[in-house]
């Protein structure tokens, strides 16, 4: 009798332990074979892709901070020129952060409350402009889709204006170049300076469709210095 007394409670302790070993080993797989939970939107692990868009947080111009001195708003969204003091170094801000320097810089051109000239419609565009060398010089920005680029090609004139009109009237503003027309004579000397103008007008998508007759002088020109024409003013150029 005291031997199956004292194996009772030892069997009992047994069946016990066995017990806990099973339980612990379905809450070990239980815990494996659990799918993980869902990154929550927007969480911070998972860095957002970037659109490659340059951003400007306390943009310089230059070595000095930049200071605005044009904006208009076009497409909806705000357009501001920025410069340094003395108008050598400049940058464009479109929206609330995208940021583009200017190839004008590297052009010595001189940037003035005036230089900024936007002009909307079915592609909204943007010319950034200013006096170079006896001329001007101007770089222009046009948007497609809803995203701005930089053409990348800067106009010259050296009659001092470029402008910008819808003169092709296809509702997306033309870039007008006021030259001096002196074939065989080089630009900006005194025989090419003494020498009649036209405008020539450039489509943003197509180029150069056509120029105006030669006048003797620029202010002849209809609206001068921002200039206005029509398509019926354009021939072939010289």
């Amino acid at each position: 009798m005291r031997t199956q007394e004292a194996g009772a409670p030892r069997s009992v302790l047994l069946t016990a332990l066995l017990a806990v070993v099973v339980t612990a080993g379905v809450i070990v797989a239980v815990v494996l074979l659990r799918p993980a939970a869902p990154t929550p939107a927007g969480d911070p692990g998972v860095p957002p892709v970037s659109d490659g868009a340059p951003s400007a947080p306390g943009v310089n111009c230059g070595p000095a901070a930049c200071r605005e001195i044009g904006a208009m708003t076009v497409g909806g969204l705000p357009v501001v020129l920025l410069a340094d003091e003395a108008g050598k170094e400049g940058v464009v801000r479109i929206g609330a952060d995208t940021v583009y320097p200017l190839m004008l810089n590297d052009m010595g051109v001189t940037l003035k409350g005036d230089s900024l000239r936007c002009v909307d419609g079915t592609t909204p565009v943007c010319l950034v402009r200013g006096e170079v060398g006896g001329g001007s010089a101007g770089e222009l920005f046009v948007a497609r889709g809803g995203i701005w680029r930089d053409t990348g090609k800067p106009y010259f004139s050296d009659a001092g204006t470029v402008a910008l009109n819808d003169v092709t009237a296809d509702g997306i503003a033309d870039v007008i170049v006021v030259r001096h027309e002196c074939p065989g004579a080089q630009s900006g000397s005194a025989r090419c300076q003494a020498a009649p103008v036209l405008a020539e007008v450039y489509d943003v998508a197509r180029g150069s469709v056509g120029c105006t007759r030669r006048y003797t002088a620029p202010s002849e020109l209809r609206g001068w210095p921002d200039v206005r024409l029509t398509k019926a003013d354009l021939r072939a150029c010289p």
